[in-house]
């Protein structure tokens, strides 16, 4: 099981929609859950767009060794994204509702020094509380991945990474670890 958090979710259905929602890969499918009162907890059946984004960022064209060769460099900007395109089906039911709790739950919990458990709350309020929520899985129909990363040479490229990582704001360090994987020599 893998969870990420958070995608934006869109739908056609009644107009654009939009939420952030964490979700699990579980056989081929997305699964997640909203309040009852959301609007997608009334979308059953309606085509969807799950967008995991990764990492993403300026990139200054100072940072290419060309610039100062040609000055014909621009400002760019590189990022990772996955489209999951798919139907949604809306679950109410109780034991379907609980399995997910608890697998979400022991998956973010995992690294706390004393895990909370759904069986650390009453029965009683457990109970309330899936009645308070609907069961979202999404049936995957496509997934498109995107890395945009500009059209360069080796240096310019290699002098992007070195940017990012000298600048090392929110998310640079993960772009620049990102497009050096990108770099490394194929096996």
């Amino acid at each position: 099981m893998t969870t990420r958090s958070p995608p934006w979710w869109c739908t056609r259905r009644t107009g654009l929609v939009a939420n952030h929602l964490p979700f699990e890969w579980v056989d081929g499918a997305l699964h997640g859950h909203v309040a009852r009162g959301n609007e997608l907890a009334k979308l059953d059946g309606a085509e969807v767009v799950v967008i995991f984004k990764g990492p993403d960022g300026y990139i200054s064209p100072n940072w290419y060794p060309t610039k100062a060769e040609t000055h014909r460099e621009v400002p760019t900007w590189d990022y990772a994204v996955v489209h999951v395109h798919g139907r949604l089906k809306v679950i109410a039911d109780a034991v379907w509702l609980r399995r997910l709790l608890e697998r979400l739950t022991d998956h973010h919990e995992a690294t706390e020094p004393q895990p909370w458990r759904i069986t650390d709350a009453p029965d009683d309020h457990i109970a309330q509380s899936l009645r308070g929520i609907a069961g979202l899985e999404v049936s995957v129909e496509r997934i498109e991945g995107k890395f945009c990363t500009q059209n360069h040479p080796e240096r310019n490229r290699l002098g992007a990474i070195a940017g990012l990582r000298r600048r090392d704001g929110d998310g640079d360090v993960e772009l620049a670890a990102l497009m050096a994987k990108q770099e490394a020599p194929k096996p």
